[in-house]
């Protein structure tokens, strides 16, 4: 099974693009700081002559911000999160001792925490899906097995080195490229209009619905809360005001957003709803019943692909509930 969903994580339809990872930090690091809490430093160390890399930039932004998110958990009383980039030259030495590894220039991201560490044991097995060492309810252990697909995907390798007390490193390796990253210039500038709607977010991953919430308060939404269908019956008939948006993933424990859909609109008519999921919006379309009609943001998405998703949502003329 850990085989097979490794597998299925290095094919997802990837993005390419030459991008460099101090833009990928740049662009996220007042939002991770948000997301991290004023009780943890964030020291960011980056190379001013860093070479570019081939991969998706949304795809490394969702690996930053898990392994900040994670990070973040593993120091409760506070601490230090370092991010830092590097040029590197892996050499065949390196390649024998690093089974997966390639030789030649890589750009490196490290990022480093001074947390609880963890033990050869727990070491061992991190990149498996479903492994995690969160209480129920606290994460599904899919945040790292989703960060290694991204970087296998990307040609590149990852290295991680914990222990007890001391912290942990993770160590991304991308392979370098000869051309240059685009000029943020050149593309489009995306201006993200403050909100100040309500929007009910459904989602049972604690984690993803911790960061997800994170993120949309911060652009000024006011967030409405629920992991399974019987809280989102509980804040439909307790909620005092109007909710103008629901946002809920497809798979959710003993039902599905599509359920969650009808019952927030029978409730509450008139709401708008987007739905995100890790399935693409045509294989939703094939197994599930969709039309073409329906709102839908994939994931994993960037910070700027979920804002504008959100906004387009609610400024939408709305359609009927599918």
């Amino acid at each position: 099974m850990i085989r097979q969903l490794l597998a299925f994580s290095c094919k997802q339809v990837f993005q390419l693009r030459v991008v460099n990872l101090n833009d990928i930090i740049r662009n996220l690091l007042k939002m991770l700081q948000r997301i991290i809490g004023e009780h943890i430093e964030i020291k960011i160390t980056l190379a001013a002559d860093l070479a570019s890399v081939k991969a998706d930039s949304g795809q490394l932004e969702q690996v930053l911000m898990n392994l900040s998110v994670n990070a973040r958990d593993a120091m409760p009383r506070g601490g230090k999160l370092a991010l830092e980039t590097q040029n590197v030259e892996l050499d065949d030495d390196f390649v024998r001792q690093h089974v997966g590894s390639a030789a030649g220039p890589h750009a490196r991201l490290t990022v480093s925490d001074t947390g609880e560490g963890m033990d050869a044991a727990i070491l061992g097995r991190i990149f498996e899906p479903f492994f995690t060492t969160k209480g129920p309810g606290h994460g599904t252990g899919l945040g790292l097995a989703m960060v290694y697909g991204v970087v296998k995907q990307s040609g590149g390798y990852i290295e991680v080195c914990s222990e007890v007390g001391k912290g942990t490193t993770f160590k991304i390796y991308l392979p370098q490229v000869t051309e240059t990253a685009e000029a943020a210039a050149k593309k489009p500038k995306h201006v993200q209009k403050p909100g100040s709607e309500t929007i009910l977010l459904v989602e049972d991953d604690a984690a993803v619905r911790d960061l997800v919430r994170s993120l949309l308060s911060a652009q000024g939404y006011n967030v409405l809360v629920s992991q399974d269908l019987q809280e989102v019956g509980t804040i439909c008939e307790q909620h005092s005001g109007r909710i103008h948006l629901l946002l809920t993933d497809m798979v959710l424990p003993g039902t599905s957003g599509r359920e969650v859909a009808k019952r927030v609109g029978s409730a509450r008519p008139g709401v708008k709803v987007l739905y995100m999921s890790g399935y693409t919006d045509d294989a939703l379309a094939q197994n599930h019943g969709f039309d073409e009609s329906f709102a839908f943001l994939q994931k994993p998405f960037s910070s700027i692909t979920r804002a504008a998703k959100v906004r387009e949502a609610l400024d939408s003329e709305g359609i009927d509930v599918p």
